[in-house]
C-alpha cells in the first residue's frame, strides 16, 4: 500500500492557492477541471518531494465545486488515499475484519471505506483496475464516505 493524497474542499479557489501556494510554498502539480461535474481538483506537492510529478510523493488535493458556497459539519476534509496492490483482497480483509465497505469497488478500480473514527479513506487499485468480479460487482453502497 501507498499512501497517494488527502483531500479538503475549498470555497474560494484562489485563496486557496494564493495561501497553499505563495504563502506555504506548495507546488501545483496537476489540475483537473470538470466542466460536467462543475469541480477542479488541483494536487499541490511540498517541494522537497521530488517524485510529486510521477505522484510517487503524498500530494495535497484542493476539490473546488463550483457550486458550492459553504461546507456545514466538517465536510472540507475529504478523504486520505492510499493506493492497493489488490483492491478485492484488501476490501475482503476489511470485511472480513467488520469493516462496512461504503462504496465497494465494482469497478475494480476504486472503494472508500470509513475508519472508526468516521475518517473517509479511498483505495485506488495500482495499476489497470481488475475485472469485475462478486460480491463487488453487484453490491450496493452503504452510508456516506
Amino acid at each position: 500500500m501507498r499512501y497517494l493524497h488527502t483531500m479538503v474542499r475549498v470555497k474560494d479557489l484562489e485563496k486557496s492557492l494564493h495561501f497553499y501556494c505563495n504563502l506555504l510554498g506548495l507546488t501545483q502539480v496537476n489540475r483537473h477541471d470538470n466542466e460536467a461535474g462543475k469541480f477542479s481538483l488541483i494536487f499541490l506537492a511540498a517541494d522537497d518531494n521530488q517524485d510529486a510529478q510521477a505522484q510517487k510523493s503524498p500530494l495535497l488535493e484542493l476539490t473546488f465545486n463550483w457550486d458550492t458556497s459553504d461546507y456545514e459539519d466538517g465536510r472540507n476534509f475529504g478523504h486520505l488515499a492510499y493506493e492497493v496492490d489488490d483492491i478485492y483482497a484488501l476490501c475482503q480483509k476489511l470485511q472480513d475484519g467488520g469493516v462496512i465497505i461504503n462504496r465497494p469497488p465494482r469497478d475494480g478500480h476504486m472503494a472508500f471505506v470509513r475508519s472508526p473514527d468516521g475518517i473517509s479513506i479511498e483505495l485506488l487499485q495500482k495499476g489497470e483496475s481488475l475485472a469485475s468480479a462478486e460480491p463487488w460487482a453487484s453490491m450496493e453502497n452503504t452510508g456516506t464516505w
